[in-house]
């Protein structure tokens, strides 16, 4: 089965699909993005964490969080470009991260990641892996099949950038950037993010 983000919202895959209203917004830059998600990451207290990529759309800035030791990505990030608020992405971030799932739940249900940095040693499960039964070519493939059919004349990136239990993907049309889905480390489902907008910039760490 393939998802695409909140059934019957009545946007379309470039709407940010959860009622966000920024069309009137100066859209973020990426330094902005990047400092908020420094100060947001600061208040974990988890020195292994750091941003790894800072994408801005004129809805949100995404930030995807690595670890250092590992280089797997630990959780994504939204940005929003009027309070400049920094909160666990929804989506694929929340239901299938099998690491940082509950610590994503708890900030958002607390509105405050600052206070929330000690749930890292204190959630995180011993025996976790990063190892998936859909390997990254596999993910590729299912996310090309699945733009064939959705976005006809877009491409997947050449990368997959993988998460504890799903990988996210950009995808691209002409070779530019316009947005991005994740697939399931499990089962190859497909979940597109429909909550971003127009894509503007990217900078990688």
């Amino acid at each position: 089965g393939m998802m695409s983000g909140r059934r019957g919202s009545g946007y379309g895959m470039m709407g940010n699909g959860y009622g966000y209203n920024t069309t009137s917004l100066t859209p973020l830059t990426v330094d902005q993005a990047y400092q908020a998600g420094g100060e947001y990451l600061a208040g974990l207290n988890n020195p292994d964490l750091k941003i790894a990529e800072v994408m801005v759309f004129d809805n949100n800035a995404y930030l995807r969080v690595v670890e250092q030791s590992t280089g797997i990505g630990a959780f994504e990030l939204l940005v929003d470009p009027y309070s400049l608020a920094v909160t666990p992405e929804h989506g694929p971030n929340m239901m299938w991260n099998l690491k940082y799932a509950g610590l994503n739940h708890k900030i958002m249900m607390n509105g405050c990641g600052s206070m929330m940095g000690n749930l890292f040693s204190s959630t995180t499960p011993a025996d976790i892996t990063a190892t998936m039964a859909v390997t990254p070519e596999q993910a590729l493939q299912a996310a090309q099949q699945y733009l064939d059919t959705a976005l006809p004349g877009t491409k997947t990136a050449a990368d997959a950038d993988p998460f504890y239990g799903y990988y996210t993907i950009d995808i691209l049309r002409d070779g530019k950037v316009i947005g991005m889905l994740s697939v399931k480390g499990t089962s190859s489902q497909v979940f597109m993010h429909t909550w971003h907008g127009t894509f503007i910039a990217i900078q990688d760490y």
